[in-house]
Order: C-alpha cells, then sequence, then structure tokens
C-alpha cells in the first residue's frame, strides 16, 4: 500500500509514478500519439505493408483518417501516395468501364449483322440493350475525349475473327466504324442494328 497523502492511500498502484501502460503493438506497426486533454496516449498505427496486404482494411483505415483531419484533427499516419494513387485510379475504373461496354456492343452488333437468323439473336440483342444502358450511366462528359471509337471497333472485329455459329463463319466486316459516341450511348438497339447492317 502507497500512502499519497494525509490520510489517503492507493492500492495496487504498482510502482510509483507508473501511469497506464501502452497497448501492446503489432509487429511492423508504428506508434503514434494521440493528443488528450489530461493525458498522452498511444495507439498502434497501421503497418506500412497495409496497402499490399489488405487494400480493404487500409481503404477503410485512410478514410477514418481522412474523415478526422476533416474535422481538424492532427492525424500523422496517412498514407498520401497510395491515396492519391487510388482517387486517379476512380476516374481511369469508370474510363475503362465505359470503353469495355462500348466494345461489348460493337461485338453484338457485329454479331447481329454476321448471324441474323441465329438462335442466339435474341440474347445478343438483349446484351446490346443492357450494355448501353450501363455505358450511359458511367458515362461522364470528360471521356468523350478519350473514347477511341475507331480503337473499339477495331478490336470487336478482331474478337470475332475467327468467329462460328451455327455452322457459318464470320463475314468481312465494315473496315470503319459506322456509328459516333452519341449513336452508341442514346440510340434504339434496332436503329443501331439497321446502322450496322447499312454499313458498307
Amino acid at each position: 500500500m502507497t500512502i499519497v497523502g494525509p490520510g489517503m492511500t492507493v492500492a495496487g498502484l504498482g510502482e510509483m509514478g507508473a501511469g497506464p501502460a501502452a497497448p501492446p503493438t503489432t509487429p511492423g506497426a508504428r506508434t503514434e500519439p494521440l493528443e488528450s486533454p489530461r493525458a498522452t496516449r498511444y495507439r498502434p498505427a497501421m503497418p506500412d505493408d497495409l496497402y499490399d496486404r489488405d487494400v480493404l482494411l487500409w481503404s477503410q483505415h485512410q478514410a477514418d483518417l481522412l474523415r478526422r483531419l476533416a474535422r481538424g484533427e492532427r492525424v500523422n499516419d496517412i498514407d498520401w501516395l497510395h491515396v492519391v494513387e487510388e482517387i486517379e485510379d476512380v476516374g481511369l475504373s469508370e474510363l475503362n468501364a465505359v470503353r469495355s461496354y462500348l466494345r461489348l456492343m460493337l461485338v453484338h452488333l457485329l454479331k447481329l449483322r454476321g448471324w441474323p437468323d441465329s438462335p442466339a439473336a435474341g440474347h445478343w440483342r438483349t446484351e446490346v440493350v443492357s450494355f448501353q444502358k450501363d455505358a450511359a450511366r458511367r458515362f461522364a462528359p470528360s471521356m468523350r475525349q478519350r473514347l477511341d471509337l475507331a480503337e473499339a471497333w477495331a478490336d470487336a472485329r478482331d474478337q470475332l475473327e475467327d468467329a462460328i455459329y451455327d455452322g457459318q463463319a464470320a463475314p468481312t466486316w465494315p473496315a470503319t466504324c459506322p456509328f459516333t459516341l452519341d449513336d452508341l450511348l442514346t440510340r434504339r438497339r434496332a436503329d443501331l442494328e439497321d446502322q450496322v447492317n447499312a454499313a458498307g
């Protein structure tokens, strides 16, 4: 029992002057101080390699830190390099998604031109509508200059180069894309089908 003042005792305090012990840290983790009105506490920070090991946990931790920063707190564990890369990747991911949907639209429109009587034609038509809706939802005006329909058309033709449906090989495809970007994003499926059939 340790005497701390006249008539006052504290039991089980341990060594004189000892404060609360810092929590154990995980291997590879840094320890960051947290400001407190009464005392400075410590908690384990995220491991340096968390981005490579568990990107979901990393993203949740970084989002929490950024929210705290927005509230005016001082935080020292923001992984700025990867945060910036991930923000850039969000836009690129959307752009690549629209590219993919447009290419798939072209593939299915070419199938409808090449094998219009195929039992799969109804499914292809449904897919054209689905891909168009997905592309239109994710399209942003800033993507317009970065969507190359000539490249998408060439990729679609290459994909079908050796295709065979109902025992019939692929016909000769039009050399140039007959569609504009606005055609693919807004025109009705039947109109698009007529357009690809009329292409030279």
